[in-house]
């Protein structure tokens, strides 16, 4: 480690302490030395770095092994990230580098898992049945938000905001306002959602809304606003009068809805755009859900699976 670079460590401790009193920056500090010695080794100055070269090294965190050869943790190359991108915005903010080259460095998701549950697509369409043999003004409305959330992966908290301006059934289109992160998008009805909602429109909401001016398309049994409770026991209702074993909840529908279509080859930033996820990462879980599915197939029918 060169005189400067051990001057900018000391500078960054300093900062460390002065910003996070009581906690030791060691840990921080620790990962920068990582890094510094990396850059060494790699022949780069630490003022001439650029993003593919915290790329390059983010590939050796995933690549390196400890004593007993296995890899690092995910946590374990978090910090390190973490603590590289925190140097370099010290080192932007104090004017000993003109830019950021950590800006765009995604940090690895720790929390990221695979849907709990999916259903098949023979499932979906028999709760949707369930949901097709009731002919009262619940029932049509039942339906219409079933169709609503196979049709377009929306969240619970999107359903319940939406207003009947905010639907196009001729056109089929549905668009969401303000939605998570506070961002509008516009997304497409299936044919069979838009006339579940159109049969709702006509001859369900007037009278389940009479007497309540709530401005909601999706209205509770008495016209007041429909929460989360009441659209959780609907979905709960006609996955039992399905008779399906698995449980199923609102969020089922929205990893069902972006499984399928990547099963039927829709790109994954198309799905991104349709449930509205800010980051790619988000979405790639559903690719993770097609290799698991693939790894199943190999161990049944690959000759050395």
């Amino acid at each position: 480690m060169s005189a400067k670079e051990k001057h900018l460590l000391a500078l960054y401790a300093e900062d460390l302490e002065a910003h996070y009193p009581g906690r030791t920056p060691e840990e921080y500090l620790r990962g920068v030395r990582v890094f510094l010695a990396w850059l060494g080794e790699q022949g780069i100055a630490l003022a001439g770095v650029r993003t593919e070269d915290l790329l390059a090294y983010q590939s050796a965190l995933v690549s390196a092994r400890k004593t007993d050869g296995k890899p690092y943790a995910l946590s374990t190359q978090t910090h390190q990230l973490v603590a590289v991108k925190g140097f370099f915005r010290f080192l932007y903010r104090r004017g000993f580098r003109l830019n950021d080259p950590a800006t765009t460095l995604e940090l690895p998701r720790a929390d990221m898992r695979l849907p709990r549950l999916v259903l098949s697509p023979r499932e979906v369409l028999r709760i949707l049945a369930a949901a097709a043999r009731g002919r009262d003004v619940t029932a049509l409305r039942d339906r219409a938000i079933l169709e609503t959330l196979y049709a377009t992966g929306i969240r619970v908290s999107e359903l319940a905001k939406l207003t009947p301006y905010d639907v196009d059934t001729e056109e089929r289109v549905l668009r969401v306002v303000l939605g998570k992160g506070r961002k509008d998008r516009t997304v497409p009805l299936t044919k069979a959602a838009a006339a579940a909602i159109e049969s709702y429109l006509a001859k369900g909401r007037g009278e389940l809304a009479a007497g309540n001016k709530a401005p909601f398309l999706f209205v509770a049994d008495h016209g007041g606003y429909l929460h989360r409770a009441l659209v959780s026991r609907i979905v709960k209702r006609y996955a039992e009068a399905a008779r399906i074993k698995k449980r199923v909840t609102c969020h089922t529908f929205r990893h069902s809805v972006a499984t399928h279509l990547l099963r039927g080859g829709a790109d994954i930033r198309q799905i991104q755009a349709l449930l509205g996820h800010a980051s790619l990462a988000t979405t790639e879980r559903y690719t993770l859900v097609e290799i698991s599915d693939l790894r199943q197939v190999v161990r049944r029918a690959h000759p050395r699976g």
